[in-house]
């Protein structure tokens, strides 16, 4: 298994560790719920280097990125970041990822661990005609994931970046702990929070520094687990779960990443017909109303009938109530929808409710 230049430190962390699509990467510390809950009261410090990055530059880049994906890349400026996929000719993900604008003919993408070369071949494959270089630099470079109401806190001490002008989905070169930096404010927690990728080749350094940083704050190491209850909560996707190449952007519930308007790209046409025909399903937020904790590919039965399965689920330690998505009939997706959830061999009952489940206070 592949393991990122953080090992030893998770080591003597004492992280206890899992397989995760070919890496050995920590799945908890000290515990997911606590973990967990130091991430929405003060802080939680992950390692996410398992994740890719794809540089794309050339005369051609925007154009190519504008293709390949749903969203409206010409509207980012050097500095910025958004949320973005790569999309099926059917309009279903490759994979959702996060594209940054290094520069007017410069993106970096962020992929999932698990697509990582999938994504990559994809790229290469349809690169075309257009004026591009596609360089994977996911091997060299390492990523950090700062998440929490005290991430600023424990940051700033640490960086010559001025992390108050740094808005959410915005970026910028520094210094963090002395390493060449990209800090921007992003995450996949629901907090405010922030997101350090680096290639130098000894990142330990700036794990250490925000660790003894952020003690007075309370900071924990966090590890899959707590980070996958926390994206749950946020109602964000997983790859592999709740979006993959079966599920459309629509689908998601993602049509605010899809911009008609801005020209052809890969899967505008089938997205655009199954806008103008309607949606024969979506994916929706539930909550169970009977005990027990609803899993992955668990049945959900509406009106008596087995209409789906659980994508994520788990019980809510912030919350303190067991929460889910599913697609459902679009005719269930009403909020207060009444369904119930296949439990062992028992039907527990549930509830559509808004989403996302948790939203943090300004």
């Amino acid at each position: 298994m592949k393991r990122t230049r953080f090992y030893e430190a998770h080591r003597r962390a004492g992280a206890k560790f899992i397989e995760f699509f070919g890496w050995e990467m920590p799945l908890e510390y000290s515990g997911i719920v606590s973990e967990h809950l130091a991430v929405r009261e003060r802080a939680g410090l992950f390692d996410v280097s398992h994740m890719g990055e794809i540089i794309i530059s050339g005369p051609d880049a925007l154009a190519f990125i504008q293709y390949l994906t749903p969203n409206d890349v010409s509207r980012l400026s050097p500095g910025q970041a958004q949320y973005n996929a790569l999309t099926t000719p059917q309009g279903t993900f490759i994979d959702d990822l996060l594209v940054y604008c290094l520069d007017f003919n410069k993106y970096l993408l962020v992929v999932n661990a698990a697509n990582t070369q999938k994504d990559y071949n994809w790229i290469l494959d349809h690169k075309g005609s257009f004026d591009v270089i596609i360089d994977n630099a996911s091997d060299r470079t390492s990523q950090l994931a700062l998440q929490g109401p005290k991430a600023f806190e424990i940051l700033q001490p640490l960086t010559d970046i001025s992390l108050d002008e740094l808005r959410p989905f915005w970026w910028q070169r520094g210094k963090v702990a002395g390493l060449d930096c990209l800090v921007s404010r992003t995450g996949y927690t629901g907090e405010d929070g922030f997101e350090i990728y680096t290639e130098a080749p000894d990142p330990v350094i700036i794990w250490d520094a925000i660790m003894e940083e952020g003690k007075p704050y309370g900071l924990l190491p966090a590890g899959l687990g707590a980070r996958d209850n926390l994206r749950l909560e946020a109602k964000m996707m997983l790859y592999g779960n709740d979006i993959d190449e079966t599920t459309t952007v629509l689908e998601a519930d993602l049509k605010w990443i899809v911009k008609f308007n801005k020209g052809d790209f890969i899967g505008r046409e089938a997205l655009l017909k199954q806008q103008e025909e309607g949606l024969q399903r979506k994916i929706v937020g539930f909550e169970l109303i009977d005990k027990g904790i609803a899993r992955r590919h668990y049945p959900v039965y509406y009106r008596g009938k087995k209409v789906s399965e659980v994508t994520s689920g788990s019980y809510s330690p912030f919350l303190k109530k067991s929460i889910g998505l599913a697609y459902l009939p679009i005719e269930a997706t009403e909020i207060n929808t009444e369904l119930e959830i296949g439990i062992r061999e028992k039907k527990a009952k549930a509830k559509v409710v808004a989403t996302p489940f948790y939203r943090r206070s300004k």
